[in-house]
């Protein structure tokens, strides 16, 4: 058997778009709900809230649905990472948050939104590939204001061997990491659980029309497109800045690098990765010199 990415539009969306039995098993194992929280029903809901970023438009697959309580669900799957990746997700969030009442409604009938945004790529430092944001009180994190909740996972972080207490959580981050296009064979044991065998049954390629193929090749021609600019992007910001920063001493040629790769969009970690300056030493420098 051939099996196609998950990862891709038209899978991502085949899957968790039109089987609701799968994306409630997916929101359930990478939300942080107890027992009584968990989502039994959905039904679906649009997806296009506002007119999408166009340079991010293609890269973006999204599935959006509630519960039966009225709580909204918005699944993302991003394929390379932007700086302004969060500030969109909150921003389309609280769009779907404010879009539930009408000007006489009461603020009580609002009902929590949660954003499930599945990266392809690395935005922390850190080791860890799961990451929960929600608006808390600084002194007293148990203070929290209802609403608005993110769950961010990066994807190419994540280890089986090393988070093995949420099963289900695991497999289904199995399934979209280790399950890729050309594929002639899963992993035996991710066929053990229904609902993953379900998902893979989903993406065998013989379940799909060559009009479907066509658009299967297409979204990844637009990636490889879209990730080409972005890494040349990258690129000028770094070449910019070894050619002006070695006018002067190795200091002065630090700062001149560090600011001309941060005003060509380059992130902190990419400036850290490319030139082996700290991070701190790259934010002091940036706050230093003012640039934003």
């Amino acid at each position: 058997m051939k099996y196609l990415d998950p990862k891709n539009d038209l899978i991502f969306k085949k899957i968790f778009g039109e089987h609701k039995d799968l994306c409630i098993s997916l929101l359930n194992s990478l939300l942080p709900f107890d027992e009584e929280s968990k989502i039994t029903e959905i039904e679906y809901t649009a997806s296009e809230l506002v007119p999408e970023i166009l340079s991010l438009k293609n890269t973006i697959v999204d599935v959006r649905c509630r519960d039966k309580n009225g709580r909204q669900f918005i699944v993302e799957m991003q394929m390379y990472w932007t700086k302004s990746f969060k500030q969109r997700v909150l921003f389309n969030a609280s769009k779907a948050y404010v879009r539930q009442l009408n000007k006489k409604q009461k603020y009580s009938l609002l009902e929590p939104v949660y954003t499930l945004a599945l990266i392809n790529q690395s935005f922390d430092s850190s080791d860890e590939f799961y990451h929960h944001y929600k608006i808390v009180e600084e002194a007293n994190t148990n203070q929290v204001i209802e609403g608005l909740e993110f769950v961010f996972v990066e994807l190419g972080k994540f280890k089986p061997s090393n988070f093995t207490d949420k099963k289900m959580m695991s497999l289904w981050l199995r399934f979209l990491t280790e399950v890729n296009e050309g594929e002639n064979s899963v992993p035996n044991d991710l066929f053990l659980n229904t609902e993953i065998k379900k998902a893979i049954d989903v993406i065998e390629m013989t379940g799909f029309s060559q009009e479907e193929l066509e658009l299967y090749d297409k979204f990844w021609d637009i990636v490889r497109t879209e990730l080409t600019a972005h890494e040349d992007i990258r690129k000028k910001g770094f070449d910019d800045g070894l050619e002006q920063g070695l006018e002067k001493g190795e200091e002065r040629k630090e700062i001149k690098i560090v600011l001309t790769m941060h005003k060509n969009g380059v992130s902190i970690q990419d400036v850290s990765d490319m030139t082996n300056i700290s991070i701190e030493k790259i934010e002091r420098i940036i706050q230093e010199n003012s640039i934003e």
